[in-house]
């Protein structure tokens, strides 16, 4: 039934998806309590609560979206998108250097993945999502040509490890909260975050490049422009520092479009298992 929902909203125009997003979006914020204070509390801490309105549409529009990226035609979908520093992404490429992909929770980051894949062929990594139904209707959208699924657990890393080496692109979302064991805190937005440590280890395999990319949404449903961006930080140092240098330019790249970040996201949560940060057993 799910799957049949999203197919039939995919044939609707990207403009009225967007529009019928923004009532949404404002709808789950007016009723739903505990959205509403997660959200405000993330921007309020990242200094960009003057975006709230805006950011609150955004939000919906992000939902409403989907069934046309995933069930679309992907030419229609690929009509709506356009490349900004591709050449980077090619010239590294043509070097024989695997990338490292990081794609923070930042506009249609779902496009990013189906556009690469259209161009080059890329492995992600994959968590399976916790409501059943959905789970056909995910992976059905994201098993594409070009488009390498890899689980998030140790066979994955492994496969993500092997494709990188062989000098083949990779793609993460450096901003997901990884499992216990999986990660450090780390500073994001003068917090600390539990933040993955795997972006860090995979990019020093085979002299690869890290390389960060999201697609800004565009106004009117006019489309998106997928933007890739160098990354200068450094990766020396421990774990700790490694982490930092990645939030640091998460942070940069959410700042460039701060309405379309996903606050809502429960970014400073304490997985199960894992001591919170500054307590007698982390530091242990």
């Amino acid at each position: 039934m799910l799957v049949q929902l999203f197919r039939f909203f995919s044939f609707f125009p990207l403009p009225v998806l967007h529009a019928l997003g923004s009532v949404l979006g404002w709808l789950v914020f007016l009723l739903s309590p505990s959205y509403r204070k997660r959200m405000r509390a993330n921007m309020r801490q990242a200094k960009v609560g003057a975006h709230l309105p805006q950011a609150v549409a955004e939000a919906g529009k992000a939902i409403a979206e989907l069934p046309f990226i995933w069930c679309a035609d992907p030419a229609r979908v690929s009509r709506h998108a356009s490349m900004e520093n591709w050449e980077l992404v090619q010239q590294t490429l043509d070097a024989g250097r695997g990338i490292v992909f990081l794609t923070p929770h930042l506009g249609c980051f779902e496009i990013v993945a189906q556009e690469i894949a259209l161009r080059q062929e890329l492995m992600v990594m994959y968590r399976p999502p916790k409501k059943e139904a959905m789970k056909p209707l995910i992976e059905g959208a994201r098993a594409r040509k070009n488009l390498l699924l890899a689980p998030a657990n140790m066979g994955g890393v492994r496969m993500l490890a092997k494709f990188l080496k062989k000098g083949q692109p990779i793609g993460l979302l450096p901003d997901q909260v990884p499992q216990e064991g999986d990660g450090v805190w780390a500073d994001f937005f003068g917090r600390s975050a539990y933040t993955m440590t795997l972006p860090a280890k995979l990019a020093q395999l085979g002299d690869a490049v890290v390389i960060i990319t999201y697609a800004e949404r565009l106004s009117f449903g006019r489309g998106y422009v997928v933007r890739f961006v160098p990354f200068t930080g450094s990766l020396e140092g421990d774990s700790a520092a490694q982490a930092r240098a990645i939030n640091a330019a998460m942070e940069t790249l959410i700042q460039r479009s701060p309405a379309q970040y996903y606050w809502s996201y429960n970014r400073y949560k304490v997985p199960a298992g894992v001591a919170a940060p500054g307590s007698a057993q982390e530091a242990a």
